[in-house]
């Protein structure tokens, strides 16, 4: 999912129409306080934000985005009129993964969103510790309270796309293309049966992984 928060309505459509026809689920915004609501219900896989907004300001939203663990490292893209090397300066400074100056071409921005999202999905990460999990990609090795876990391809790729995303929503679509590409229904209950038996061998760890009744799943720290 991508979200796109931009007050003029000519180009909020015509960027949504474009993303769409390219395969992508989009959603635009007219105002940042429908953005911050459906931010509450799920976290997209990218955000493009245009400074120039009614309520409060794109840097304003950025910002605030950055200063949240859970979007911390959510790829977003500036769209603005603005085209001054300050403006762009203070966008990156904020921490805009890119900055699309007004107009631009569709296929330009397309194509921009793809690298964004591309080098978005690389994590440098090698281990991952969430209370009493230990996860070490390189060795493929799982660890409970200092037990060691043995899992499946599958669960193991379902437990390292939820790590990778720490507090962010993949939605039950995102962890199927990720898992299973073509391979199975989309309709069928094999992801929930895997989050079943993958939480079933976690454990106490088990609970870190988070139901989002509706939209799919998100792992975070145990209680």
């Amino acid at each position: 999912m991508i979200y796109l928060l931009e007050d003029d309505d000519s180009i909020r459509k015509l960027v949504i129409y474009a993303l769409e026809s390219q395969g992508y689920q989009a959603e635009g915004f007219e105002a940042p306080s429908a953005f911050w609501s459906a931010m509450k219900r799920v976290t997209p896989e990218l955000v493009l934000l245009d400074i120039m907004l009614p309520e409060e300001d794109g840097l304003s939203v950025l910002r605030r985005l950055r200063a949240a663990g859970a979007t911390r490292k959510l790829p977003v893209i500036m769209l603005t009129a603005k085209n001054t090397e300050y403006d762009r300066v203070i966008g990156l400074d904020n921490g805009a993964d890119d900055f699309i100056s007004k107009p631009f071409g569709m296929m330009e921005l397309v194509a921009r969103v793809r690298a964004v999202l591309r080098r978005s999905q690389v994590s440098t990460a090698s281990e991952y510790r969430l209370g009493s999990l230990y996860v070490c990609l390189p060795r493929h090795l799982v660890c409970v309270d200092g037990q060691e876990v043995v899992l499946t391809h599958k669960e193991f790729e379902l437990l390292r796309l939820l790590l990778e995303n720490e507090g962010m929503v993949l939605t039950r679509s995102v962890l199927m293309d990720k898992v299973w590409g073509l391979e199975t229904d989309r309709e069928n209950r094999t992801l929930d049966v895997h989050i079943r038996t993958l939480r079933a061998k976690l454990g106490s760890a088990g609970s870190c992984i988070e139901t989002v009744r509706g939209v799919g799943y998100k792992i975070g720290k145990t209680p």
